[in-house]
């Protein structure tokens, strides 16, 4: 394996780089950890590098036999030292390896044609933290597709696959500039619109949640202006004690899958109770 002592590396800059600004087609990756790089190898991703610090490499733990398998594999992996590490990882706590890897970019603005698809529409979720975790849910819950739109973060950036865990990797994303625009190829593509409101909306359960539809979903603080709600086909609000204002949009957001997929699936719902 090549090795990298100094900061002033080209490698590094370009993992730098890409820390800094996220591929906005989400075609290069930064990966920081053992799992999510063990995730982009599973889901077959290629790598254009990966980092390991020789101290992991040293160690042999989880991370030193995964620079060997892909190693193996035939994808560039080269060994750095502490410094290099602190240099290239996104995180204040280098896990002992970081990756960039690389994907086809997604069709863009395609809307999948399931007529019982579950969308999760994301409108100006801001921190990508949150964005990530909605994500994880998304996949978790069943959902077909995730539709970002307006000023949320980007979904492809080393925040938000951190927060999802590897979901990003895996579950299909969709992202429009114009939330109205998405809002119209949503209807057009025969799916129902949900939108999650504050107040006058339906109790989660009493939604009918089964066909092609689409929930959506308003980001931190304003939430949905009255415009996007007006463009959706019904409305939804969680319930809440009159003392809480508000919930965080990801467990928002959490609470209106598992609505949906109790109605959608729920023997296998009952399965996992019993397990």
């Amino acid at each position: 394996m090549k090795s990298i002592s100094s900061r002033s590396n080209p490698q590094v800059a370009a993992f730098r780089d890409l820390a800094s600004t996220p591929d906005a087609d989400g075609v290069r990756l930064l990966l920081d950890g053992a799992h999510l790089v063990r995730e982009a190898h599973e889901a077959g991703l290629s790598f254009e590098c990966v980092a390991i610090v020789v101290s992991a490499l040293d160690s042999g733990g989880e991370s030193a036999a995964l620079a060997r398998a892909l190693h193996a594999d035939g994808h560039q992996v080269v060994t750095v030292t502490e410094p290099v590490l602190r240099a290239i990882s996104p995180v204040k706590t280098p896990s002992g390896i970081v990756a960039i890897a690389r994907r086809a970019a997604p069709p863009a603005r395609t809307l999948g044609g399931d007529p019982q698809a579950l969308f999760l529409v994301l409108v100006d979720v801001q921190d990508p933290g949150n964005l990530g975790a909605l994500v994880r849910v998304a996949e978790a819950g069943g959902v077909s597709q995730v539709v970002v739109c307006g000023v949320s973060a980007n979904p492809h950036g080393w925040r938000a696959l951190r927060g999802s865990m590897g979901s990003v990797l895996r579950l299909p994303i969709v992202q429009f500039a114009d939330t109205g625009e998405a809002l119209k190829a949503l209807a057009a593509s025969g799916a129902r619109t949900i939108a999650a409101v504050p107040r006058d909306g339906q109790t989660p359960d009493d939604v009918a949640w089964t066909g092609r539809v689409a929930i959506v979903l308003g980001g931190e603080g304003a939430g949905l202006e009255h415009e996007q709600v007006a463009r959706c086909d019904g409305l939804v609000t969680i319930p809440m004690n009159p003392r809480v204002e508000s919930l965080n949009v990801s467990a928002a957001g959490a609470i209106l899958v598992y609505a949906a997929r109790r109605q959608r699936v729920p023997s296998t719902l009952r399965e996992v109770a019993r397990v």
